[in-house]
């Protein structure tokens, strides 16, 4: 079944065509990039152009975090809390990398 504004949207893109919107467009007359993945290509490129990043990534980043926080706290519990945080995030980390090599 089509969708419900189908005629509506072909209708905008034919006048898109006539009023010249896809002409001298970057990339055109050029083969598409090849894609690793290319089920998930647009959510991908999404992910992307939104920041997104492996989860190992961000993980990294809350890691580096711990250990500035580690740095300034001269508080013995806060500095076992936060070695034990380190901990748990070193072992995602892995997790994570084995995750994402797949």
């Amino acid at each position: 079944m089509d969708h419900p504004l189908i005629d509506l949207i072909n209708q905008k893109i034919r006048e898109a065509e006539a009023d010249g919107a896809f002409e001298n467009l970057e990339g055109a007359g050029k083969p598409l990039p090849k894609e690793d993945d290319p089920e998930n290509a647009l959510l991908n490129r999404l992910v992307k152009e939104a920041g997104g990043v492996p989860e190992f990534v961000s993980l990294s980043r809350e890691l580096s975090r711990l250990r500035e926080e580690l740095r300034e706290t001269d508080d013995r519990a806060r500095r076992q809390d936060i070695l034990k945080d380190m901990s748990m995030t070193e072992a995602r980390i892995e997790i994570a990398r084995k995750e994402y090599k797949r």
